[in-house]
């Protein structure tokens, strides 16, 4: 009767108990406070590290009494020796589940999944049934972030004309929002018999959702040169003012031609933050996905490829499912589902980006 104890699981929560004190020592420094974004990366810093060491103290606590059982087993008394062995025989079984679970946890996250998101939902295929779609899409977001208590504020929108949304770009503020959101990104298919359809036919249509991590200005240098900035009167909905004044703003950014417009805002200064915060963000994502582009190019991988261009999600509302293709993951619950309950698809698709990233450092 024997466990195998992965020595690199055990050292690293080792080592998280060593960094977590340290960093207890570092909150309670009053010199800490004068430097905010010093102070905000500690204390995330801590927080994450304190998640992990809940389940890996517990690692440690039963490994520990393991030991102890093992030499009392030894010592001689055959009483003793049965009820440690008895004990023993549990832990082998919570000590391997334990470890297991360590090693998801203690992979590194991605450096960027801390940090605030930008969400890009736009029409696709399916005429005005997308756009109603879109819509859909947007609310079924929304309602979710809401739920977790992360805040979304609407950066720009495109109506369409039966209802929803030709394009609609938002940023989604809150602790690890890109982390929790970023494999939303791919085309959305909806199969659904449409309110203008007569006949009772199925439609298939399409959107497309992008998840951007929202770059900061230490993320992305902006020259001011390199902008040509338009402003031009609002069109379409908005309030009285909104298109009777030049206060939409129109951002091109020259090197690289992207174009970023936003006049969903009353003031011409706050429809140029926004496009400003929308530009940084997809400037970060051009490189990101160039980085992508090199590791895939290297390694296939089903969560964790960024290809926004594949189809990774069917909404079928006749069978009242819906299923993510690139787990094989169904649920029937799809009315739920629009309702914002998407908490069970997402922590399913964390679950198997952590295990693509397992399999790639064990090969």
């Amino acid at each position: 009767m024997s466990i195998i104890v992965d020595q690199a699981v055990y050292q690293n929560t080792i080592q998280l108990q060593i960094k977590l004190k340290a960093l207890n020592e570092k909150l309670a420094d009053p010199a800490i406070h004068s430097d905010l974004e010093l102070y905000k990366k500690t204390a995330r810093e801590h927080s994450e590290i304190s998640k992990i060491l809940e389940f890996g103290n517990r690692f440690i606590t039963h490994i520990h009494n393991y030991q102890n059982n093992t030499e009392l087993m030894a010592a001689g008394d055959p009483e003793i020796a049965d009820l440690a062995g008895i004990e023993n025989e549990e832990l082998e079984t919570i000590i391997s589940q334990e470890q297991e679970e360590l090693k998801l946890l203690l992979i590194p996250k991605h450096p960027d999944d801390h940090k605030h998101a930008m969400m890009e939902i736009r029409a696709g295929t399916g005429g005005d049934e997308a756009g109603i779609f879109a819509g859909d899409l947007y609310r079924m977001y929304s309602r979710f972030c809401e739920t977790i208590g992360l805040k979304t504020d609407v950066m720009s929108s495109s109506g369409s004309e039966r209802g929803g949304f030709k394009e609609i770009i938002f940023s989604v503020e809150g602790a690890n929002a890109y982390g929790i959101l970023k494999h939303e990104s791919g085309v959305h298919r909806v199969q659904r018999v449409p309110d203008t359809e007569t006949q009772g036919r199925i439609h298939t249509s399409a959107v497309s959702v992008v998840v951007l991590p929202e770059a900061e200005e230490v993320d992305v240098q902006i020259d001011p040169n390199d902008l040509r900035i338009d402003v031009y009167r609002s069109s379409g909905p908005g309030g009285q003012s909104v298109n009777t004044t030049d206060s939409a703003v129109r951002i091109t950014h020259i090197p690289t031609g992207l174009v970023v417009s936003c006049q969903d805002e009353k003031s011409q200064l706050k429809n140029k933050t926004k496009a400003l915060k929308v530009l940084r963000a997809r400037l970060l994502d051009n490189a990101i996905q160039k980085h992508h582009s090199e590791i895939s190019a290297q390694r296939k991988t089903i969560v964790g490829s960024g290809d926004r261009s594949a189809k990774i999600r069917t909404y079928n509302y006749p069978q009242g499912r819906v299923t993510d293709h690139r787990i094989n993951l169904t649920l029937y619950k799809l009315d739920r589902i629009m309702e914002g309950e998407i908490d069970e698809m997402i922590e399913a698709l964390q679950l198997a980006e952590k295990r693509e990233q397992l399999a790639a450092l064990n090969e």
